[in-house]
């Protein structure tokens, strides 16, 4: 039978019915799709893992120079502070330096403070020598090392150039595995660092890092180098929260901060003795710890054959005079020029091992020995 018109649907349609065989199909393309970028992700850091172990190993494996080999176009930095010092004193530092820089075939880059002063204001002086390093980067552009030394330094050994005293045997020279600050800082220089990946050295004395005289690589802009390192750097160092912080020791505390809480800094610092290259003109007294009971000393004091002898803190202690303290280490300088001119003695000896002074040595020892 046949009926006129179509039934009447429901007002009650059963549920909508799933295709299971088309459902179990699309669930299978999903999980090989994920199973697909697994793998792939997988791959990827497989990758990335090794490349980076494989450099790793090619910039600290034993393999590498143990030292920074031939000749450097090395530039030596000094600020001048021309309020405070006088122009003979900047006469006898400027005498010192060109003639080191003659003999060895270095360049000499110097300024004066003032020249800073909008850039560094209200900050102390001190912080100068950051723009101008800086500075010299800028002029010197193609040179690989800077020697930033403070005024109130002399070099005292001409015969001994950088590249031999430092460079060429940094490998040896490197204090690996301790305290960035002295005493105990709880983090360490580096253990596995090679001079190829140096680009800051250093030395401590008694309780901080010696930042009056230190070492900074430069990495000129090439097609295949379009980074500089030392540039970062004096820019890290020179930030603006740094010099509003009011660090007690200004811009050395700020560079023991910098070296001890930023990796990028640490993974390029290398420290060496304090008498390699920043002797001191006086005795570090020994220091006992009140709750270890050890006593603590550090040898610091120039030496007859060191590279530099530095008038430390020479304008902070009213007992002291810079210019007379200069003036000594200035005539025996000359004397010593003298003598290697006239080829009367031999001075291309290292400086002579550190020595240990008890308590009392210390205490009565004078500030100047030649």
């Amino acid at each position: 039978m046949q009926f006129a018109l179509p039934p009447r649907k429901t007002s009650h349609p059963p549920p909508y019915a799933r295709n299971t065989s088309s459902n179990a199909l699309v669930q299978r393309r999903r999980r090989q799709l994920q199973i697909g970028a697994y793998v792939i992700l997988a791959l990827l850091t497989l990758y990335l893992v090794l490349r980076y172990i494989l450099l790793t190993d090619a910039d600290y494996s034993g393999t590498g120079p143990s030292g920074i080999d031939g000749p450097q176009e090395i530039v030596l930095v000094t600020v001048f502070d021309e309020d405070v010092m006088s122009k003979e004193y900047i006469r006898m530092v400027k005498t010192n330096r060109n003639h080191y820089a003659a003999q060895h075939g270095y360049k000499t880059f110097y300024t004066n403070t003032s020249t800073y002063f909008n850039l560094v204001d209200p900050s102390p002086s001190s912080w100068s020598i950051v723009p101008a390093l800086r500075h010299a980067l800028t002029i010197h552009a193609s040179s690989t090392f800077f020697w930033a030394l403070s005024a109130d330094a002399l070099i005292t050994n001409p015969a001994l150039s950088l590249e031999e005293h430092i460079l060429q045997p940094l490998e040896s020279l490197m204090k690996k595995d301790i305290p960035v600050v002295p005493p105990d800082s709880v983090i360490h220089t580096y253990s596995h660092l090679k001079p190829s990946r140096t680009h800051l050295i250093l030395s401590q004395d008694m309780n901080n890092i010696a930042h009056t005289s230190f070492i900074l690589r430069n990495t000129p802009f090439t097609p295949s180098t379009t980074d500089n390192w030392a540039q970062y750097f004096l820019d890290a160092w020179f930030d603006p929260l740094y010099r509003a912080y009011a660090f007690q020791k200004a811009e050395n505390h700020a560079l023991e901060h910098l070296v001890q809480w930023h990796p990028t800094v640490l993974a390029k610092l290398v420290l060496v003795e304090q008498r390699r290259f920043n002797s001191y003109n006086h005795a570090t007294p020994p220091v006992r710890d009140s709750i270890t009971g050890i006593t603590r000393t550090h040898d610091s004091m120039w030496q007859g054959g060191d590279l530099v002898v530095n008038f430390k803190e020479c304008r902070i202690d009213p007992k002291r005079n810079c210019e007379d303290e200069m003036g000594q280490y200035f005539s025996l300088w000359e004397k010593l020029i003298g003598r290697l001119e006239g080829r009367t003695q031999d001075f291309s000896a290292p400086p002579a091992a550190p020595q240990k002074h008890s308590e009392a040595e210390v205490a009565g020892r004078p500030r100047f020995q030649p």
